[in-house]
């Protein structure tokens, strides 16, 4: 399965309006990706347009553990 590339700057901008069915698609699509064999590869995308690895999770309990503190910092 192909690895699942998520801009990190998607997911805090989710949190700043509180977005939480975007946040559950894109942890589902993950979950989704990590049960296939792919992994889930977190980017930064600078203002310039270019971007470069954050964070890289490739099992179930990095992922949960991840969007615990995604979802810790919702109102």
């Amino acid at each position: 399965m192909e690895d699942l590339i998520i801009p990190v700057n998607r997911i805090e901008e989710c949190q700043t309006i509180n977005d939480t069915a975007s946040l559950d698609n894109i942890f589902e699509k993950a979950k989704k990706t990590l049960v296939g064999g792919g992994k889930l590869i977190l980017v930064r995308v600078q203002p310039s347009g270019e971007s470069y690895p954050f964070e890289e999770y490739s099992n179930l309990d990095d992922l949960a553990a991840y969007k615990k503190n995604v979802y810790k910092y919702l109102h």
